[in-house]
């Protein structure tokens, strides 16, 4: 077969280096929208099962390969790597019937494995090994749940990085699975009934053949199994035929009396919040309808409910309904809004409520009796993140853990009587974290607002403007970038890096309102808060153009991707991974719908505007001198779809002046959005974009 773009080929030039790429073929496709003409040259790369579409895929690997594998310090930076994740880590412990439960990676296995044992710090055996069902370590364990008796767990397992979970059960005594089997699994917990007869969990109907990791997710179903019954009886508990778009989760409270049902749109930051009663054939009670707020279920004492709401509280606070007068005028405040303080997570445990708050993007944790008597403050280690504070109403204790950027995630267990905490479980990494330091600033974005970011570096840096600089970003989805230990970090900050991290409008860190602002019409102050931070840098002196690169993923993509077409001058280099790029057809695959709570859609004539106007893909111009670009994705991505990545690239070093430095995209192979990758192909990917930016910087 004959393909063009392998024939055709293109040259640029980074100093002594010559790159050849794969000139990749055009086709003649427009269409308006809005009176608009938008070209699309690149559509065709939107089919992943083409054999033009595969070939164009291993020309650009060649390409991107042949590059990175010359560049100098690869090994060395792919050494260090491997010796840093050479450290052995533990997930948080929990208990079912008796039994303890936790996650362990010895070092460097591909995936962690779940272990048991008789008591918390009895010798534990291995329960389920992710590692031994695939050859490469590309099948994951993507969620567990033991029964309440600690005799079954059920497991989902994950192939090649894609959000599709297949859910097995395991007779935890023997280790030995049952023959159920259930499939087309995606975005769905594990939820048992207290007998542990069956269990609750969310599905789509099977895609048609080829299309599972592009067509649209639609229709979900809550569905109950029965143990020992096959798939096709299992029963669906709720569905909406009339709004295909409604997604489904389902959980059975602490007592067994309920199921609490979340409906939710997408990312859209709304929900509502069903229930009802476990046994019987009694119905399902719209308790929450009016879609007016985020209603988060914590848990319930008999017929009262217990919810973090946003609901007149734009960062949150803790209410309680009692169903029996579910009327709002009855619902009590437990716990009131702090202003401008993230109330980020609730739990409960032994009988507690423990409230997680966020101020300036740094943990905070209070303890409360039930009735909403605040009695103690949770005494953390240092500044940085913490999370857990779960368990059953019976417990004695529970366990947190705590990290920060400098410090990997050590693992508390804290007496509820006393408030005191005694650490569990600590990484030792072969890192230094005692010779750098960590600093948080407030810098104006171009509308004056103001922005917080974190810094990190060696002790003793001189602000001279020759530091080379990580700027790492997110900014959407209402979601908070906290301080946290990251291997691959580490490595940046041992070769002299600095590591920039600001918390972008569009995120959660200063609740609603914050999010509010970076979201459709506004998403464009994302932009100018990631490009003021730039700014920021350079002006203080931290770093300059020719040593700033710039880092995100997903979202984080989107975010590199407008930043790089609007100030392409601003960075020496970029690395979008995972990106949502094409501004105009996100839509149009798998879940890509459900993100328009935070885009808009191209439907709306107002927001169709304000799309097309920062849409990477669409606003790259020819002969324009961009950054090097290394762009990254997995072919398995059923999340963002590679296609965006694919279209993006091929424009990208379509439009690339000829004296630019290297634009490239590297293609992973059996891996998807990044959960589950296997941690070889992490070592691998992470010392590419290390590599990359050492040559673009001049390290």
């Amino acid at each position: 077969m004959r393909f063009a773009f392998l024939l055709i080929m293109t040259a640029t030039t980074l100093a002594a280096d010559v790159l050849t790429y794969p000139q990749t073929r055009k086709e003649d496709v427009v269409e308006t929208l809005h009176g608009v003409t938008i070209t699309d040259p690149y559509r065709w790369l939107e089919d992943d099962n083409s054999e033009e579409t595969k070939a164009w895929v291993k020309a650009q690997n060649e390409v991107t390969f042949g590059y990175l594998e010359k560049l100098p310090r690869r090994e060395e930076i792919k050494a260090r790597l491997t010796e840093l994740w050479n450290y052995e880590r533990f997930g948080m412990p929990f208990e079912r019937g008796g039994r303890w439960f936790f996650s362990h990676n010895s070092g460097l296995q591909n995936q962690a494995v779940l272990k048991t044992a008789e008591t918390l710090d009895g010798e534990a055996r291995v329960l389920l090994d992710p590692n031994a069902m695939s050859a490469d370590g590309t099948t994951s364990l993507s969620d567990y749940e033991p029964s309440e008796d600690g005799k079954l767990m059920a497991y989902g397992v994950s192939e090649a990085g894609s959000d599709w979970t297949t859910i097995r059960v395991r007779d935890i005594a023997s280790g030995r699975d049952l023959d159920d089997v259930v499939k087309w699994v995606k975005f769905s917990g594990v939820s048992w009934l207290k007998d542990g007869s069956g269990f609750f969990y969310s599905r789509y109907d099977e895609p048609k053949p080829g299309a599972a990791l592009t067509a649209k997710n639609e229709f979900h179903k809550l569905c109950f199994h029965k143990l020992g019954t096959p798939q096709i009886d299992d029963k669906i508990v709720y569905e909406r035929k009339d709004e295909p778009k409604w997604g489904f989760g389902g959980h059975v409270t602490e007592d067994g009396e309920y199921l609490i049902i979340q409906v939710w749109l997408g990312t859209e930051p709304k929900n509502r919040v069903f229930y009802k009663k476990i046994g019987g054939d009694g119905p399902v009670v719209e308790l929450l309808n009016d879609n007016d707020a985020r209603y988060s279920f914590i848990d319930n004492d008999g017929p009262v409910f217990y919810f973090r709401t946003d609901l007149n509280a734009p960062c949150f606070q803790v209410i309680a309904i009692d169903t029996r007068k579910p009327q709002r005028e009855a619902w009590r405040i437990v716990v009131p809004e702090v202003p401008k303080v993230l109330l980020e997570g609730v739990s409960t445990v032994g009988g507690w409520m423990f409230c997680e708050y966020l101020r300036d993007a740094k943990t905070e944790v209070k303890g409360y009796e039930m009735a909403g008597t605040e009695v103690r403050d949770v005494k953390l280690p240092g500044i940085g993140s913490a999370g857990g504070f779960g368990g059953h109403r019976t417990d004695t204790s529970t366990f947190y853990s705590f990290t920060s950027f400098t410090e990997p995630g050590a693992i508390y267990r804290m007496d509820l009587k006393t408030g005191e905490s005694t650490l569990w479980r600590k990484p030792e990494v072969k890192f230094d974290g005692s010779a750098f330091e960590t600093k948080q600033v407030f810098y104006k974005s171009k509308d004056g607002t103001k922005v917080p970011m974190f810094i990190v570096h060696k002790k003793g840096l001189q602000l001279d403007g020759s530091n080379p600089t990580l700027l790492y970003g997110y900014g959407g989805f209402n979601i908070s970038l906290t301080p946290g230990f990251s291997t691959s970090r580490t490595v940046w900050l041992e070769m002299g890096g600095v590591f920039a991290m600001p918390n972008l409008r569009g995120g959660g860190e200063y609740g609603r309102e914050w999010h509010q602002a970076g979201i459709k019409l506004g998403k464009q102050n994302v932009f100018d808060d990631f490009i003021a931070a730039a700014e920021w840098l350079i002006a203080n002196k931290y770093t300059s153009r020719e040593k700033l690169a710039i880092q995100g993923g997903s979202n984080g993509g989107l975010l590199v991707g407008a930043c790089m077409t609007q100030r392409p001058e601003l960075y020496a280099a970029a690395l979008p991974a995972v990106g949502v790029l094409d501004m105009l057809r996100f839509e149009k695959f798998t879940i890509g719908w459900g993100w328009k709570s935070d885009y808009g859609t191209v439907e709306n004539k107002a927001e169709f505007n304000a799309l097309v106007k920062y849409s990477p893909y669409h606003n790259l111009k020819p002969g324009a001198r961009y950054p090097a670009t290394l762009v990254t994705t997995g072919d398995h991505d059923d999340r963002v779809v590679p296609a965006h990545s694919f279209k993006f690239g091929a424009r990208l070093q379509e439009c690339q002046s000829k004296d630019g430095p290297p634009v490239l995209i590297r293609i992973e192979t059996s891996a998807g959005h990044g959960a589950g990758t296997a941690l070889n192909k992490t070592i691998e990917k992470t010392a590419d974009e290390w590599v990359f930016l050492v040559k673009a910087l001049g390290m």
